[in-house]
């Protein structure tokens, strides 16, 4: 280290557009290198250690349930700070982006909260990332409006809006249109996570409290509890900084990795002073056990993706003791996502999608669950049916204990209930699905409607991770059909022969990225942070500070 250290600092590194200033201003972009200074090291510490536990998961070791934090699940006597004010009832919650006519179209849509997604159902281009926090800066303080091309203007009606929940993105990635100097002089991207977090903690903290709500977050990818200690200590940072009182942040962990689904007691404990729930994040959850058991063997192949629902043996396992544990501890259990989606151009596919989100919705209300997610707003009134129905005037069911569920660590990897067969149409859908959403992603638009299911970064991690195992283990389709590298290739052409392709479409990057993440021998971790790195980031000289 220098002995004389300089000011560590957060510097743009690309092209201010209009109000952008707003957003990073001198003082936001301190309190982000002040983030940094405390809690950079220590996510690489963990991201450190997740390589670390994949390794050991492919190298054959099972997961369990931690010895060394059997004390913390067996002790019956501490309990979450719970919902806070605004998140009481939170029987449907509708998720969605955060560009302007997403925002008013979720805060116009009658559901309990928002989840305004900066992840996975955002693509994270620079003008997404920045204009995303404009969105919520506005929202928050009832100045939204939005016009279309068209003429047509959108404008917040609702009586009674959500209450927001922000999803940062993950720990596992960078945001490189910021860079992080720290005081040895050392230049990095910038963490994607405490990037989200602060900007939008700095400018609408104080706010939302004035409002009667509070800064609330949905924290994704978590692997461990040791993660969920480093978000508690973000908050208690952040909130001592901006001298918000201890406990106002409320946050909500996906358990959508294999590995957190054996550590939820753990989790809630290390956030128990800012713990509002868990919620079931089914589709990275799938993902999460085709990743981390991909080299196997057969006996983990899941089969074509419309097989997998949430009435397997090892899905039900994973839900059913995340009820348990979050009403053990005075949390919230939120219910995952249904892709189906609605069509306003054919009744028929709409009635399809009602009664199986109907039928989704029914099972976590009877299971316990205290609300659930939604995709589009005309799911709502559905959802909600089926949660009033098990709830009537109770904001949620907390009390119900379920001590009847006794799920074993052998059941939460258990596949041996489910079929493992693999179709020729299965691996066609995948590619159809993976390259077409990819395509949309790099477009900038990270929620996609693709054959009347609603799309996101995770549903397309599926799609690409199935493609790389059933090659990698030699797996034969119930038609005859091996699926081979120039199978899946050939696959890919027709998908792409088949296309409507216009002069400024992404399909040929696309191609390339498909190519990088299911074709080739190694196996990234996440699609999107080749993705981002290839075809996102456009940098230009960093400068030292906006004007405010």
């Amino acid at each position: 280290m220098s002995p004389h250290p300089i000011p560590s600092k957060v510097t743009v590194a690309a092209e201010l557009h209009e109000r952008f200033d707003e957003i990073l201003t001198p003082e936001a972009l301190q309190f982000l290198a002040r983030l940094h200074d405390q809690f950079a090291g220590r996510r690489q510490e963990r991201l450190a250690e997740r390589m670390r536990a994949r390794k050991a998961i492919e190298n054959g070791r099972d997961l369990r349930f931690l010895p060394e934090t059997a004390a913390v699940r067996d002790d019956a006597s501490w309990r979450v700070a719970g919902p806070g004010p605004g998140l009481e009832d939170r029987r449907v919650e509708i998720t969605g982006p955060t560009d302007p006519k997403m925002t008013i179209n979720a805060l116009n849509s009658g559901a309990k909260a928002w989840l305004a997604d900066l992840e996975d159902a955002t693509s994270p281009t620079w003008s997404n990332v920045i204009g995303g926090q404009l969105s919520l800066l506005d929202a928050i303080r009832d100045r939204i409006e939005f016009t279309n091309d068209a003429g047509r203007t959108y404008r917040v009606t609702a009586e009674q809006t959500p209450t927001i929940v922000m999803r940062p993105r993950g720990w596992h990635l960078v945001e490189k249109h910021l860079c992080y100097t720290d005081r040895a002089g050392h230049t990095r991207p910038a963490s994607a996570s405490l990037v989200d977090f602060g900007l939008y903690f700095f400018h609408n903290a104080t706010a939302l409290i004035e409002k009667g709500r509070g800064p609330y977050f949905y924290l994704p990818k978590l692997e461990n509890h040791l993660e969920a200690r480093l978000w508690d200590d973000v908050f208690t940072f952040s909130e001592n900084a901006l001298r918000i009182p201890h406990g106002t942040v409320r946050a909500t962990v996906l358990i959508e990795t294999i590995s957190a689904a054996f550590e939820m007691d753990e989790i809630l404990y290390e956030l128990r002073d800012h713990a509002a729930g868990l919620n079931a994040g089914r589709w990275d959850y799938i993902f999460s056990l085709i990743k981390n058991y991909r080299d196997r063997g057969r006996s983990y192949v899941l089969p074509d993706r419309s097989e997998i629902t949430m009435t397997v043996p090892y899905m039900r396992a994973y839900t059913e003791l995340l009820v348990q544990t979050c009403h053990k501890r005075g949390a919230h259990a939120i219910g995952g996502m249904s892709a189906f989606i609605p069509s306003r151009r054919d009744p028929e596919i709409t009635a399809q999608a009602l009664a199986k989100v109907s039928d989704d919705k029914r099972r976590e209300a009877g299971d316990g669950f205290d609300g659930t997610w939604v995709a589009h707003p005309d799911l709502i009134p559905t959802a909600r049916a089926e949660f009033d129905a098990v709830l009537g005037d109770r904001p949620n069911q907390v009390e119900r204990q379920r001590p009847e569920v006794h799920v074993t660590a052998a059941q939460l990897t258990d596949l041996s209930g489910i079929t493992h067969t693999v179709t020729d149409a299965g691996v066609r859908s995948n590619v159809s699905v993976a390259l077409r959403y990819i395509e949309s992603w790099l477009r900038g638009v990270g929620a996609a409607a693709l054959d009347n299911l609603m799309e996101d970064a995770a549903t397309a991690e599926i799609s690409r991770s199935q493609l790389w195992q059933w090659i990698h283990q030699g797996i034969v389709t119930s038609e005859g059909t091996a699926i081979t590298r120039a199978h899946v290739e050939a696959e890919l052409h027709d998908v792409i022969r088949g296309l409507d392709r216009s002069l400024d479409d992404r399909f040929d990057d696309a191609e390339n990225i498909l190519r990088m993440v299911a074709l080739e021998d190694d196996f990234p971790t996440f699609l999107t942070i080749p993705a981002y790195a290839h075809y996102l980031v456009d940098v230009v000289p960093a400068r030292e500070a906006v004007a405010a």
